[in-house]
């Protein structure tokens, strides 16, 4: 697959969980996606701050578009396993995740993701890492 971010925002809106939570791609690269999420009050626990289980879904869908932007042609990448390190609470105006693939290989890439959360005036905030086994299969992607 090509590293067009046009192609890779397409892909984004062909997941309607990822278009239901409001994850966008910013940056494409080789063996590399970054996505930002506005955060809205939808995004929280009962607490006030982010559910774990948004900076975890953006985390694995990020990491695997990265993955996917080094797959050979006709090749889908899923999750095989995925471990994510809840670094701190999160709270602001919204998260930006950061993916690498680590080692590509044939049939299965590793690869890690780290996810900030920023506010305007505040330093950037370090709250999640991720790291997740992908598995290459051979299908075309779901249209």
């Amino acid at each position: 697959m090509g590293i067009d971010l046009g192609a890779l925002r397409e892909l984004f809106r062909r997941a309607p969980f990822m278009v239901d939570l409001g994850v966008e791609p910013v940056h494409a690269a080789k063996g590399e996606v970054h996505t930002v999420l506005s955060l809205a009050p939808r995004h929280l626990q009962h607490t006030g701050q982010v559910h774990a289980g948004v900076m975890v879904s953006m985390a694995d869908h990020t990491m695997g578009i990265a993955a996917q932007t080094l797959a050979a042609e006709g090749f889908m990448v899923i999750t095989a396993e995925l471990s994510t390190s809840l670094l701190r609470a999160a709270g602001g105006e919204r998260l930006v995740c950061e993916a690498r693939v680590v080692k590509p290989g044939r049939s299965i890439s590793f690869t890690e993701a780290d996810v900030y959360c920023e506010s305007a005036g505040r330093p950037r905030v370090h709250v999640a890492r991720a790291s997740a086994t992908m598995a290459l299969t051979r299908q075309s992607l779901v249209s």
